[in-house]
């Protein structure tokens, strides 16, 4: 009697998790209606489409390219989704990889060189997947990235490869189905639609054109559920609604706030991927105020509290933070390339600033006081994403730059203009002079540096020279420690064979 009775009660707190089964209806909308103009669509997205389909498979450019397209917007990224396995999806390319564990997809790889220094191109291709009854799966405790003989025997019921945890979060999703169910399963209606550049055709099964024309971000099926299935449903809904300046539809908007401790369980390369994508849709600064607008303002992004968390704001961090934001969203606007390194290297500026000079007030030297700052706050404020090699090494240098920058004089101001992140250093240096961290005059004298032939570079420093007080008052640590004063001061050679200036953008 009392298995019975705790049989039943686990059967409805199970039918509570499970989602409800949300078929749309098909539509197929001609380019008559949609107005999707084909030279914004990528020719390599067409040539994986035109492929799967030779192969006798359907296939469809998905997700956010169609709703930008819709919008008249390039995509910067194209997905395609078709009813081919992985498996035979990696049969019909010669360059392809099969990547996940959480979702298996499929890069299919254009161009020279290797992926993972960014010099090929590639088109991500996933298979139409299932609606699976979360209710009918055993709760496992874990994250995306729990190893699969953890997760061995588990799930198995009604599907293979559907997992979920005790909140109802998906961390396996590789049941493949029909087209109808893989829209059902995607997040917001803008982003459910399926785009045939073969035959310019918009599959749409929830009125995904309807709300990209009002602007609204709505929520497929019950918005509880869905966020419970994946938490980083609410970054993104954020993240969307400030980047296509959409409103949030009422009934998906209502749970975000009280469903953001679900975050919490969020693998932290997941939440770090998130915040980089959100301070660079070239909307940063709206995004940053849509987070606080909807109480996520503390805590979601720890590296984001600066400026997102009125307590914290002080000394100038604030304002040092709002400027970098405002400047990468000016770098978008006019197409130009925004390093994620520089973007946290500005949020996390103050907390090493802070701790150099804590350091050095101690007793130790200032190179080494630095460098031990660094490492404090990489400890402190990154944890493992620091890992992340080359992003760190970045950083590094930036943050490294900075008291050379006050030593204008010796061979020191040629070598440091030939670094090559010396730009990302530059516009750091900017960065602090309008907020009146450094002279403002500091960062003029290095641009005209810069800029100078080898004649008007002497005299530049000769300037600085004369008007440089045997020590500033005011100084920031390192300030004075040149270690190019010991040596002999070389005339740069001009002519054949001297180096161009390196002109600065601004």
């Amino acid at each position: 009697m009392i298995k019975k009775l705790i049989d039943k009660l686990l059967d409805k707190a199970r039918t509570a998790r499970a989602p409800r089964t949300v078929h749309g209806r098909r539509v197929e909308v001609p380019k008559s209606q949609h107005g999707i103009d084909p030279a914004l669509v990528d020719e390599r997205a067409v040539k994986v489409v035109r492929t799967l389909a030779d192969g006798g498979y359907e296939a469809y450019i998905v997700g956010g390219a169609v709703r930008d397209l819709l919008l008249g917007l390039r995509p910067k990224d194209f997905d395609v989704a078709t009813n081919a396995t992985p498996e035979q999806v990696k049969a019909l390319f010669r360059r392809a990889f099969i990547i996940g564990r959480r979702f298996r997809i499929v890069h299919v790889v254009f161009g020279r060189g290797r992926q993972d220094h960014g010099l090929s191109e590639v088109i991500e291709v996933s298979t139409f997947r299932a609606q699976v009854d979360a209710g009918a799966a055993e709760p496992v405790s874990g994250n995306e990235k729990t190893a699969k003989t953890e997760l061995a025997g588990k799930a198995h019921a009604p599907a293979p490869g559907h997992v979920i945890d005790a909140e109802g979060r998906v961390l396996r999703d590789n049941v493949w189905g029909p087209q109808v169910e893989d829209a059902a399963r995607r997040d917001f209606t803008v982003n459910a639609m399926y785009y045939d550049p073969l035959r310019e055709i918009v599959v749409d099964y929830h009125g995904g054109i309807s709300d990209a024309k009002k602007k609204l971000l709505r929520m497929i099926g019950d918005p509880v559920l869905r966020y419970r299935e994946d938490p980083v449903r609410i970054i993104r809904a954020i993240r969307f609604a400030a980047k296509l300046g959409f409103e949030i539809e009422p009934k998906t908007r209502a749970p975000i706030q009280s469903m953001a401790a679900l975050l919490d369980n969020v693998p932290p390369s997941r939440t770090f991927d998130e915040m980089i994508k959100l301070l660079q849709t070239g909307h940063a600064l709206a995004s940053v105020e849509e987070l606080r607008r909807h109480g996520l303002h503390r805590g979601v992004f720890p590296v984001l509290d600066v400026v997102l968390d009125e307590a914290q704001r002080h000394d100038g961090r604030e304002k040092f933070v709002r400027l970098a934001l405002a400047d990468t969203d000016r770098r978008i606007a006019e197409g130009k390339p925004v390093a994620p390194s520089f973007m946290l290297a500005c949020m996390l500026w103050h907390d090493v600033f802070e701790r150099w000079k804590q350091l050095e007030a101690s007793g130790e030297s200032s190179f080494v006081a630095l460098q031990q700052a660094i490492d404090a706050v990489f400890d402190a404020k990154i944890g493992d994403i620091s890992g992340r090699g080359r992003l760190a090494a970045d950083m590094r240098e930036v943050w490294l730059m900075q008291p050379r920058f006050a030593r204008r004089s010796g061979q020191s101001v040629y070598t440091l203009i030939e670094q090559p992140r010396f730009r990302a250093g530059f516009d750091f240096l900017r960065l602090r002079g309008q907020a009146g961290e450094v002279d403002a005059e500091l960062p003029l004298w290095w641009e005209r540096f810069s800029a100078a032939n080898a004649d008007e570079r002497e005299r530049l420093i000769g300037q600085a020279r004369d008007a440089t007080p045997t020590r500033s008052p005011t100084h920031a640590p390192g300030a004075d420690a040149d270690p190019a004063r010991k040596r002999r001061r070389r005339r740069r050679r001009s002519g054949p064979g001297a180096p161009e200036p390196a002109p600065l953008e601004s």
